[in-house]
């Protein structure tokens, strides 16, 4: 990896650290984390598709109360990078995505110990409020988040330090019960994800739409645009059906809160 990657590697990195806090521009989301770090390392493919398999997992990752989701910034960028080094193309995606999980949970180690330095911070800007000195608040407050940043950058220039050849040596020193064991385990988790998300969608709205996505997925012919186009087309129909049926009380319907139900009741 040349040295103009590597500093890419670790800004998008850094991006990612602080959107796991910020939440504006989604930079640690995986599908952006790792498509962005495929692009500047030359496997764009890559990055996509693992990206794709990790935000399957994260979709199910969300802050309950005092329960932190694992670390989705920590999990992509690392997975990223090891998949890259690693030089096994689409092979070493499912060690990567089993390799990412642990990643995500050690991330909330890392996510403690920023958390703990911002307390002081917090109480310097507070006394910077009472003095209404308030370019000393925004001062700390881009310290505040920039640790946040490094908390992803730091990890990730480490990775980027190993030797490609020592990565890849230490991957095809893995025995193959293990490789194989982490790929079938990756698939797993993966599927865990995809149970997780629909669990959550699983409405009587929702589920034709689902159907109709696995069959129109199943047409070889399609591409993702056409497939993207096809899903932006549904959500289209599927809105004006929903403005359709919410107006629908003055001619004689009930609006139930089912907008497809309601449209086929005014029918009958």
């Amino acid at each position: 990896m040349s040295a103009i990657s590597m500093v890419l590697v670790v800004i998008v990195a850094f991006l990612a650290g602080m959107e796991g806090i910020l939440d504006e521009f989604e930079f640690h989301q995986p599908l952006v984390a790792c498509t962005l770090i495929g692009l500047v390392t030359g496997n764009l493919t890559l990055g996509v598709m693992l990206g794709g398999s990790l935000q399957m997992l994260a979709l199910g990752w969300a802050n309950i109360g005092a329960a932190v989701a694992p670390d989705a910034a920590l999990a992509s960028v690392a997975s990223a990078i090891i998949l890259v080094q690693g030089g096994q193309g689409t092979h070493g995606i499912g060690t990567a995505i089993a390799i990412a999980i642990p990643l995500a949970v050690a991330g909330l180690f890392l996510t403690m110990i920023v958390r703990t330095i911002a307390v002081p911070i917090v109480h310097i800007m507070d006394r910077a409020a009472e003095e209404g000195n308030y370019r000393q608040i925004e001062v700390w407050q881009i310290i505040a988040v920039c640790l946040q940043g490094l908390r992803i950058a730091i990890p990730a220039a480490a990775l980027l330090v190993i030797p490609a050849s020592a990565v890849r040596s230490a991957l095809a020193a893995m025995p193959a019960w293990l490789s194989d064991g982490m790929t079938i385990g990756g698939g797993m988790v993966v599927a865990v994800g995809y149970a997780m998300v629909i669990n959550m969608m699983a409405t009587k709205e929702v589920w034709p739409f689902f159907a109709i996505g696995f069959v129109i997925a199943a047409i070889s012919d399609l591409t993702l645009i056409a497939l993207g186009a096809l899903g932006v087309s549904f959500g289209l129909i599927y809105l004006e059906l929903k403005n359709n049926g919410g107006s629908s009380n003055g001619n004689g319907g009930s609006n139930t809160g089912d907008p497809l139900g309601d449209i086929l009741e005014d029918y009958e």
